[in-house]
């Protein structure tokens, strides 16, 4: 049920405060041989701590991560464009007045780019593992920066929607990624946020055995959590949505149907999509 993590090396590490609320009180909630997470007393939020300098972090996204996402990438396109139908982004899109600029930050091999490339978007990836942005820059000849975000230094209010799927929880300073995310983002322009939610079914069923609580997981969400960072960083909250009620494997068919449908209905599904903007305009 493990999502792909490598396994940690002799890294650094380091004891960190809360991002979101920079407290330095908390206590344990999952603990591995791999890994510590806690949960912040003063404002919920989840991270491992002590936490891997991200200089030794970084290295894990390699050759071996670059063959799982090309194994994996079409189920994970299929995955993100429900997503998106879900929040109805290409209708809310449709009416933006400047060009249609997209940026997917851990584009991967880039295969939601293409797809938007091909319906007359201009679109920027951005990816840290090198493999995985040579190939897409390579077979569909897409503008992928190979990086961080922060690197990249794109100019201030320059893309109308910036979509991330299940690459915040791998950010060392989620607060500060969102506020570079804000800076770059036009206004009335639309941020998608995709994410494993710590406060799912899945998590609370399985703890140390969720497939979300691994060591390359620096961040564990909750939909509250999630909220109130963006509220932080100046984002408004237009629409979540929860999807995922119990993994494949972990309960017959018979059972899990009605559950995920459940999850998806009630809000407590594994993982988390949060739209949001910021300024009012272009919100619908």
């Amino acid at each position: 049920m493990k999502t792909y993590s490598a396994v940690p090396g002799q890294e650094r590490s380091k004891t960190i405060p809360c991002s979101l609320c920079g407290g330095r009180r908390h206590r344990k909630i999952l603990t591995s041989r791999n890994y510590t997470f806690v949960r912040c007393v003063d404002c919920g939020l989840a991270f491992q701590n002590p936490q891997p300098l991200f200089d030794d972090l970084k290295q894990r996204y390699g050759q071996n991560y670059f063959e799982y996402e090309l194994e994996n990438e079409k189920n994970f396109f299929h995955l993100m464009k429900l997503g998106l139908q879900d929040i109805r982004l290409f209708e809310r899109t449709a009416e933006l007045r400047q060009e249609r600029r997209f940026l997917d930050v851990g584009c991967a091999t880039g295969m939601l780019l293409q797809y938007l490339l091909d319906r007359g978007w201009s679109v920027n990836g951005v990816e840290l593992c090198r493999e995985s942005a040579e190939y897409g820059m390579r077979t569909r000849n897409i503008d992928i920066f190979v990086g961080t975000l922060e690197e990249a230094r794109f100019p201030e209010s320059h893309f109308s929607v910036i979509h991330f799927s299940h690459l915040i929880e791998h950010v060392p300073d989620p607060k500060a990624f969102f506020s570079e995310v804000r800076r770059i983002l036009v206004p009335g322009g639309y941020l998608v946020v995709v994410t494993p939610n710590i406060d799912g079914l899945q998590a609370r069923l399985f703890r140390e055995k969720w497939r979300s609580a691994i060591a390359d997981h620096l961040t564990l969400f909750s939909k509250k959590t999630l909220h109130k960072m963006l509220v932080a960083t100046g984002f408004q909250i237009i629409k979540t949505v929860t999807w995922g009620g119990l993994a494949v494997g972990s309960a017959p068919m018979i059972i899990k149907r009605p559950v995920d449908r459940l999850a998806k209905r009630l809000g407590f599904g594994d993982v988390v999509l949060m739209l949001a903007g910021n300024t009012k305009t272009g919100m619908g």
